[in-house]
C-alpha cells in the first residue's frame, strides 16, 4: 500500500473539492460492497481527478451493507477526505438500489455513478465532464477492453440481446454503470419507484441526449467480485423477467403454437383411425404430454413470479432505509 501513503501526502496539502458557500458541481456516486481493499486508494485517485477539474465536488460512499470492513474504510476515509460523505444502508438492498441512494442523496449538478472496485478508472471522470458540458444529458463510459473473463463476456453479450430482443430496443453490454448525469436526469431517474431496477434500463427508457466516452476497462484493484455465478443468474433473470412483459407475450404464443400443434395432430389420428385403424405411438405421445405438461408448469412459474413481484411492489415499502450519514458540516 505505498502508493496510497504517497498519494496521502500529497492530498494532505491540496486544498477541499468544496466550495465555501457549500455549493456542489460534481457528485460522485459510489455504491460499496465487498471493496475495502479498494476504498483509500478509490478517495485517493478520485479527489485528484477532480482537482485538476478546479471545481467544487463531494464523494458519496454507499455502503451496501458489505460484510467486510468496508464502513470502517469509509469512516477513516471520511475522517482523512473532506469532500466524503459515507451513507450506510440498513441492510443489502443491491446495487442498483444503492445507486438510488446516493443519487438521491447528491447535491451536485452533475452526478458521477462507477463502480467501487476501481476497474472503472477515476482519472476518466474529466473526460465525462468534458464530454457533458458538450450540451449531453448524460454521458455513457463505453469499455472498449475488459478484464472480465470469456465465460462471463459471452454470458453478458447473450442477457443483452436476449434484452434487446424482449424490449426492442438496442443494449450494448460494452456499457456499464460508469456515467456522469446532469440534475435533469438525476431527478427523472429518482422518479421511479420499482423495486426491480436496472440502471443502464432506466436511462435507456428515459431517453434524452446521450453522449459516449470509451476507455479501457482496468483490472480489479483488490480482492474480488461480490457477483458470483448465482447472483449473475439471479441477477439476469430479474432482468429478463421484470423489465419488460414481453416474456408474457411469448409464453402466450407459445401456448397458441402447442394448441395448434395439438389440433392439428388430432385432426390427423382421427382421421388416421378411419382409413388405416389404429396405429402405434405411444411414446411419441408420452413425450408430447411430457413436454405439454412442462411448458404449462413453467408458464404457471413464470406467472408467478409475476404476481410475487406485483405483490412485493404494491405493498409500497421504501426503496431503502439509511442506518447511517456522515458528512461533513461546513461551519
Amino acid at each position: 500500500m505505498a502508493r496510497c501513503a504517497r498519494g496521502e501526502t500529497r492530498y494532505r496539502r491540496m486544498k477541499s473539492g468544496r466550495d465555501p458557500d457549500g455549493s456542489v458541481v460534481i457528485s460522485v456516486v459510489v455504491p460499496v460492497y465487498g471493496c475495502d481493499g479498494c476504498i483509500e486508494e478509490l478517495c485517493a485517485r478520485v479527489r485528484l481527478a477532480l482537482m485538476d477539474i478546479h471545481v467544487p465536488f463531494e464523494i458519496l460512499l454507499v455502503d451496501d451493507r458489505s460484510p467486510d470492513q468496508s464502513w470502517a474504510k469509509i469512516v477513516a476515509a471520511h475522517e482523512h477526505f473532506p469532500e466524503v460523505t459515507g451513507i450506510r444502508l440498513s441492510r443489502n438492498f443491491g446495487q442498483h438500489i444503492a445507486i438510488s441512494a446516493g443519487l438521491a442523496a447528491a447535491k451536485g449538478e452533475y452526478a458521477v455513478v462507477m463502480d467501487c472496485d476501481l476497474q472503472d478508472p477515476p482519472e476518466r471522470i474529466p473526460d465525462l465532464y468534458a464530454k457533458i458540458k458538450e450540451g449531453y444529458d448524460f454521458v455513457l463510459a463505453k469499455r472498449v477492453s475488459r478484464s472480465h473473463s470469456a465465460g462471463r463476456l459471452i454470458g453478458a453479450k447473450a442477457y443483452f440481446f436476449l434484452m434487446g430482443r424482449l424490449q426492442k430496443a438496442s443494449f450494448d453490454s460494452s456499457f456499464g454503470t460508469f456515467s456522469i448525469l446532469s440534475r435533469k436526469v438525476i431527478n427523472a431517474f429518482l422518479r421511479f419507484s420499482e423495486r426491480e431496477r436496472h440502471y443502464l434500463f432506466i436511462l435507456g427508457w428515459l431517453g434524452f441526449n446521450a453522449g459516449t466516452v470509451e476507455y479501457d476497462h482496468n483490472q480489479r484493484f483488490a480482492g474480488k467480485s461480490s457477483y458470483s455465478l448465482s447472483k449473475l443468474i439471479r441477477h439476469a433473470m430479474d432482468g429478463i423477467f421484470f423489465q419488460s412483459t414481453d416474456l408474457l407475450k411469448w409464453i402466450v404464443t407459445t401456448g397458441l403454437t402447442f394448441s395448434l400443434v395439438g389440433l392439428i395432430s388430432s385432426v390427423y389420428f382421427v382421421c388416421s383411425y378411419f382409413f388405416y385403424g389404429s396405429s402405434p405411438g405411444w411414446t411419441s405421445l408420452f413425450v408430447a404430454m411430457l413436454t405439454c405438461t412442462g411448458a404449462i408448469l413453467i408458464s404457471l412459474g413464470v406467472l408467478g413470479l409475476y404476481v410475487g413481484k406485483i405483490f412485493d411492489q404494491v405493498k409500497e415499502r421504501p426503496l431503502y432505509e439509511v442506518d447511517l450519514v456522515l458528512e461533513h458540516v461546513e461551519k
